[in-house]
């Protein structure tokens, strides 16, 4: 049937994980800004949505939170998303009161003319536009693609004093100001969907392990970890303050449908399909077998992917670090990252959480996944 939350209308059934109260706190959470190095409001609401599905947590110095779930145990396994999303710092107030800047991760340029964005000041937001030179007085045939030193943001002001005086600095953030939405019943739309929906998930994981009574074997740490998109440095931290046994990550990666990919370079994925299982040098095989083996046993869909040298995930993060830890990637597809329209599609969204929750459940206490022994 359809029903409507916050007037969107989403498609629910027997099968459909979605609670009004998951889909309200996931339009909340994406709509909340987070940029890198500066993620702790949106941790603050994720952690207290999962405050009631866990016993115990804790923050890192930089800001990752984690939830622990039978904390008194030796053998520990991770389920993880990074928290972070792109942004913008405030680099260069020329005297006529315009702002340029430097990206905060990868920030793109070419499509930032004519968006809104929200300037962080210690006075509060400041609303800005990335403006550009219309079309009349440009010689369209001598354009060149917007980058980061063209590009530069107006917030109304008639000089570099005014603009000081809004609480804008060199060193302030801005992110895109674009908000969540539902497409065509199928599809969520917004900024920063990579990866704050991957957050989303494993807090619902922990919520369906709490609410279904599962007694776990082993320490469960659902992480949610900052400074990804920089270089995968929050959970660089924390994979080496938990030390554990075994990591499950989920970060997004891209539906290859949609015109200008190359499936030759990126893959043959599609949204609505299903997860995407990774394989390459930093997915311990054991434990991406058991994840597949999953899969085919609740019959979940699932899709492939091939990463070469490195995911460009936390994975890589958790995998080397401490003795080696046996990780794995579970991707979720999605159309047009790090732009203001991200999408993936909501059975996508059910079949990782789905697939993360019941790979859990499959884990013994001190599972020993090494190839040889």
């Amino acid at each position: 049937m359809l029903v409507m939350f916050n007037n969107h209308c989403v498609y629910i059934t027997d099968k459909n994980l979605m609670r009004k109260e998951s889909f309200d706190f996931l339009e909340k959470y994406l709509n909340n800004s987070s940029p890198t190095g500066f993620e702790s409001e949106g941790q603050k609401l994720w952690l207290e949505y999962i405050k009631p599905y866990i016993e115990d947590y804790f923050v890192d110095t930089y800001g990752t939170v984690v939830g622990v779930i039978n904390p008194e145990a030796e053998y520990k396994v991770v389920i993880e998303a990074h928290a972070d999303e792109i942004s913008w710092f405030v680099n260069y107030i020329t005297p006529e009161g315009y702002i340029y800047l430097k990206r905060n991760g990868g920030s793109d340029a070419l499509i930032a003319p004519s968006k809104r964005v929200n300037i962080y000041t210690s006075k509060g937001i400041v609303k800005a536009v990335f403006g550009w030179p219309a079309i009349h007085v440009r010689k369209v045939e001598n354009d060149k693609a917007p980058t980061i030193e063209t590009v530069f943001l107006d917030c109304g002001a008639s000089n570099r004093e005014e603009v000081e005086k809004m609480g804008i600095h060199v060193g302030c953030v801005a992110t895109f100001e674009d908000e969540f939405t539902v497409m065509n019943d199928k599809f969520y739309v917004g900024r920063a969907l990579d990866n704050r929906v991957g957050g989303f998930m494993i807090a619902e994981v922990a919520r369906m392990i709490h609410e279904r009574k599962h007694k776990l074997p082993f320490g469960l740490y659902i992480v949610n970890s900052v400074q990804e998109e920089i270089g995968l440095r929050g959970a660089e931290m924390i994979a080496h303050r938990i030390n554990p046994n075994v990591a499950i990550i989920t970060d997004v990666t891209h539906d290859t449908q949609s015109p200008m990919y190359d499936k030759k370079n990126s893959g043959d994925i599609h949204c609505g399909k299903g997860p995407v299982i990774a394989y390459g040098p930093a997915v311990q095989n054991n434990l991406r077998d058991l994840i597949i083996n999953t899969a085919q046993e609740k019959e979940i869909p699932f899709q492939r992917s091939a990463v070469s040298r490195a995911t460009g995930t936390d994975t890589d993060a958790f995998a080397y670090s401490n003795a080696g830890v046996a990780s794995a990637l579970i991707s979720l597809p999605l159309k047009y990252m790090h732009t203001t329209v991200e999408t993936v599609h909501k059975d996508d969204v059910e079949n990782v959480t789905k697939l993360i929750y019941e790979t859990l459940l499959k884990i013994e206490d001190n599972q020993d996944f090494r190839y040889l022994k």
